[in-house]
C-alpha cells in the first residue's frame, strides 16, 4: 500500500522536479525567485510550504504559470492514492 503524498511533499517534489529540468540550483532558484535558498530546500522536503505569493514567484522564475505549478502538485497527489 503506498501512502499518498501530503500536499506539502507533492509541491516539494514537483518543485524540485522542475528546477531540475530548468537547470538551476536551488541558490539559482532563489535568486530568480527572490526567496530565501533555505526556504527553497525546505519546501522540497515538505517541511515549508509556500503562501500565494510565493507561489507566483516560483512559478515565473520556473517559467510556467502559476496554475500550470498547482495543476502538477495535484496530479502528484492523484498519482499515488491512498489504497
Amino acid at each position: 500500500m503506498d501512502v499518498p503524498l501530503t500536499p506539502e511533499e507533492a509541491f516539494g517534489s514537483v518543485l524540485a522536479r522542475l528546477r531540475k529540468a530548468k537547470g538551476l540550483s536551488q541558490q539559482a532558484l532563489a535568486f530568480e525567485s527572490g526567496l530565501d535558498r533555505t526556504f527553497i530546500a525546505r519546501m522540497e522536503t515538505g517541511q515549508r510550504q509556500p503562501g500565494l505569493a510565493s507561489v507566483f514567484r516560483l512559478a515565473e522564475a520556473l517559467g510556467v504559470s502559476s496554475s500550470q505549478l498547482i495543476r502538477e502538485v495535484e496530479q502528484a497527489i492523484d498519482a499515488n492514492p491512498e489504497d
